[in-house]
């Protein structure tokens, strides 16, 4: 099946697979555990964000809950990184995840790109023009 397009839509399934994966990890070690439970709170911020910017109340502020989107994808990349190297026998679920991971990074850091490109500069916004 071809994935969607839409960010928001990969990032809640991007979600689902975080907590099917942080839920087979609840048998392993203390420090499994542990690992597991920050990626799941940062995979699962990702959509949680990208819904808040959906309805961000200007450009600014989706913006913002954009960056934060991006900030929390960066660091479910960096957990999923040190899982793989820590637990190797988790290689075959972490990596298509990892694989997602990037892709999502580089769609939410296109839509910021273009939501700051496509702003009115200060000197338009000063004199009234658009």
């Amino acid at each position: 099946m071809a994935k969607s397009r839409d960010v928001r839509v990969r990032s809640f399934d991007f979600a689902c697979d975080v907590v099917a994966l942080h839920r087979s990890m609840q048998l392993g070690d203390w420090t499994t555990r542990r690992l597991s439970n920050q990626l799941l709170a940062a995979g699962t911020s990702i959509g949680a964000n990208l819904a808040e910017a959906a309805s961000g109340q200007t450009r600014a502020d989706f913006i913002a809950k954009n960056c934060i989107a991006l900030k929390e994808a960066r660091e479910t990349l960096y957990w999923l990184r040190l899982l793989a190297k820590t637990t190797p026998t988790l290689g075959e679920h972490i990596t298509p995840l990892t694989q997602e991971c990037h892709e999502m990074i580089a769609m939410v850091a296109t839509i910021i790109n273009s939501a700051r490109s496509n702003a009115p500069s200060a000197r338009t916004r000063e004199s009234g023009r658009r």
